[in-house]
């Protein structure tokens, strides 16, 4: 990785920070301006990267002319840079509109996926990732229908007993997420013996569900070190 890179990510790790810092109330209050100060020098810093990044990417032979820069504009990493600087634009838009800005503070963190360009390490992951696909979709697929059924045998145990709680199938469908996840709540129990008894597959079921997609991406860590090596 070239020295620019490295102040680069470096820049954006600091920016992410602020961000994060910035909602607290205690620390604008010590300071309102600050934040803002330095929102703007790395959005300033950000834009100029960019454009000089638009500037040399005529050197590769895809992207040479207006029409190559026009396909770098729209490619991936590309677009990622682009919306990590949008958000700061848009925040003059929303002053008044908290729950909007707070969305767009939560949208400054698309600067960390900028880190991804400057890894191979990422490159090796993603790469992984996509060879072991089949498996994660399966595994995804088993976790939704098993949500599903716990869900359905849920609703017809307890609903005449709870109709307040395990009244309505989104409303068990909560508790099937935390039981199978082995979070536990605790703000929906069930009180019936079927109830019980089906509470208690869900709960079982819920260990091999987790395992599942844990051990695939275990192996998926494994063979991305193992290629960067």
């Amino acid at each position: 990785m070239s020295t620019i890179n490295r102040v680069v990510c470096v820049l954006i790790l600091l920016a992410s920070l602020v961000a994060i810092l910035e909602t607290e109330p205690m620390l604008r209050a010590l300071s309102p301006r600050l934040f803002p100060t330095l929102e703007t020098v790395f959005v300033v810093i950000f834009i100029g990267e960019y454009l000089l990044r638009l500037y040399v990417v005529g050197e590769d032979p895809r992207y040479r002319g207006i029409k190559g820069r026009l396909r770098y504009v729209f490619s991936f990493w590309a677009m990622v840079d682009l919306l990590a600087i949008l958000p700061y634009f848009l925040g003059f838009m929303v002053q008044n509109n908290g729950f909007l800005l707070r969305m767009l503070r939560l949208a400054l963190m698309l600067r960390l996926t900028r880190l991804g360009r400057f890894s191979q390490a990422w490159v090796a992951l993603a790469e992984a990732l996509k060879s072991r696909s089949h498996e994660l979709w399966l595994s995804a697929g088993l976790a939704m229908l098993l949500l599903l059924l716990s869900s359905f045998c849920l609703y017809l145990a307890e609903a005449p007993a709870q109709p307040e709680v395990f009244g309505s199938l989104p409303r068990v469908l909560w508790w099937s997420v935390t039981t199978l996840t082995t979070v536990g709540y605790g703000d929906m129990v069930p009180i019936t013996g079927l109830g019980k008894f089906f509470a208690g597959l869900t709960a079982v079921a819920g260990i091999g569900i987790i395992a599942m997609p844990t051990g695939i991406l275990a192996a998926v860590l494994s063979d991305a070190f193992q290629k960067n090596r």
